[in-house]
């Protein structure tokens, strides 16, 4: 279909490519958004003749294909493909790349849920694993083995904002016949493009800054290059993990403005940094804007802004918490990247499924998704749950 097909080679801008890409107007009605195909099977031009290429919606749904082209476009991928979660992705990436005997080096403050996927899936399974300090170049190479088939990268990392140099890490991993997969939902393809950097697999849960209004549940996998984006679309319509159409449909409504929500997020985020930094009952603030922050100068390089993300750490676990429980305008829950505030407990939340394993995070620590209302009502609402 027309209005599936990749943008034109000339058009480069990032808030272009978001609102177009895979989504001309509908050739049959004209409608300036694709319909939501909400439909199982379709009907065939005889048998095995296909109308577009579409059989039944596990395989492929013109929804999810507008989506898919999108992703790949915003992230400068051949290949995007769109999941049920985040987590779905991952998982049918690692089914697909790694067999039982290899080996994969995972960020050592990774996502709790990349953390539960790698120790209770995967290595039952056979894929063993090793935790890294990714932003430890040297420390990566000496945890390469023969068998290492990954090196996953998430940067910012989830929770404790640590940069990883994409660029050095691939030579690493191509040195190694390794793939390099980074997960960027942290700073999203507006801020950061990790395929341009060498990666080979970008992977997002959608439902954070891509969808970026807390309503759907989402994942992608964008591959750099075709023949591995054929690879992992086996694997999507062979594990059936797809997004659903109405699930796609959200996330291209989402990322049609998320080049002007990350500025906001980013804005507002470096505000707060601001004020957290001075509180005299803040002991730490990590946030890669920071120039005192180890990572600042990779991170100045490879992203375009910081981000929305900011954790800090208080003098104690009860204080902590006790922050997380008092303020009223950043809702106290999981998740991040929605237009609303949100705070958390990294160690009895989001992370849980790390505790008591190398990767648990401390118990002081403090995680805000700053949102993009205003910034003096958030300073405000931080002030009152730290005084």
């Amino acid at each position: 279909m027309d209005s599936l097909v990749p943008m034109d080679n000339e058009v480069q801008g990032f808030e272009t490519l978001a609102i177009h890409a895979g989504q001309a107007a509908d050739p049959a009605t004209g409608a300036v958004v694709p319909p939501i195909y909400q439909v199982s099977t379709y009907k065939q031009d005889g048998i095995g003749g296909l109308r577009g290429g579409y059989e039944y919606s596990r395989s492929a749904n013109p929804t999810r294909t507008a989506l898919e082209v999108c992703l790949a476009e915003i992230e400068g991928g051949a290949r995007g493909l769109a999941f049920a979660s985040g987590l779905a992705a991952e998982d049918a990436l690692v089914r697909a790349v790694c067999r039982p005997g290899d080996h994969v080096i995972i960020p050592d403050d990774a996502y709790g849920g990349t953390y539960r996927l790698f120790a209770k899936v995967a290595a039952p399974w056979g894929v063993a694993y090793d935790p890294a300090p990714l932003s430890d170049v040297e420390a990566v190479r000496a945890a390469v083995r023969p068998e290492t088939k990954i090196i996953w990268v998430e940067t910012p990392t989830n929770p404790l904002l640590n940069i990883a140099d994409i660029r050095a890490l691939a030579v690493i991993a191509h040195d190694a016949g390794a793939l390099l997969v980074v997960d960027n939902t942290f700073a999203s393809p507006y801020l950061q493009r990790p395929l341009d950097l060498g990666a080979d697999v970008v992977v997002h849960s959608t439902t954070k800054y891509m969808g970026g209004h807390s309503d759907v549940i989402g994942g992608a996998l964008i591959a750099a290059d075709e023949a591995l984006g054929e690879q992992l679309a086996f694997h999507q319509n062979a594990m059936g993990g797809v997004a659903g159409p109405f699930d796609a449909w959200l996330t291209l409504r989402g990322i049609k403005t998320l080049g002007i929500r990350m500025d906001r997020h980013s804005a507002n985020a470096e505000r707060i940094v601001e004020m957290l930094t001075r509180h005299p009952a803040v002991r730490t603030v990590l946030y890669p804007g920071l120039p005192e922050h180890p990572g600042h100068d990779v991170a100045a390089k490879q992203m375009k802004a910081f981000g929305g993300m900011v954790s800090f750490r208080m003098e104690s676990e009860d204080e902590a918490v006790r922050v997380c429980e008092r303020t009223k305008l950043f809702t106290l829950g999981e998740s991040l990247g929605g237009v609303e505030s949100l705070i958390e407990h990294p160690g009895r939340m989001t992370h849980a499924s790390a505790a008591g394993s190398p990767l648990e995070v401390p118990g002081d620590l403090v995680r805000l998704s700053v949102g993009i209302e205003d910034a003096a009502d958030l300073l405000r609402d931080l002030r009152q749950a730290l005084d």
